[in-house]
């Protein structure tokens, strides 16, 4: 997906990994993620690992044991996993106020716009 050389920005591996789950027709192994993701094998199987493990452990990934193994399928899907990150990042900021204001400040038109129209239609009946 990405230049395995670049180096991915916070969160991106795990959004990868969940849109590669997410897509796929039936769970995946940790070595069929790896490869669905850097088919050329630069990206470290312990860190498909480690990112799945920590997946699961945040109720976004589900898995269970095939023989030696775990196969692992998506609960959520790639906005889902970004909504999570956010929620969890709202929820250690005493001053939630000063942040939302900071974030929208930050936004675009259009992604305001956007923000707008889902506020009001979460307002309706």
């Amino acid at each position: 997906m990405n230049n395995p050389s670049s180096r991915r920005k916070p969160g991106q591996l795990e959004t990868e990994i969940v849109t590669v789950l997410a897509t796929a027709s039936a769970p995946m192994t940790p070595g069929e993620v790896r490869h669905a993701l850097c088919p050329h094998g630069s990206l470290s199987y312990s860190t498909v690992v480690t990112t799945l493990t920590r997946l699961h452990e945040k109720g976004q990934v589900a898995r269970h044991r095939d023989g030696r193994a775990f196969r692992y399928g998506a609960l959520s899907d790639p906005a889902g996993l970004v909504a999570d990150r956010m929620t969890r990042l709202m929820a250690v900021e005493p001053d939630r106020a000063s942040v939302l204001r900071r974030f929208v400040s930050t936004l675009d038109e259009d992604d305001e716009r956007l923000l707008r129209e889902l506020l009001n239609a979460s307002e309706e009946p």
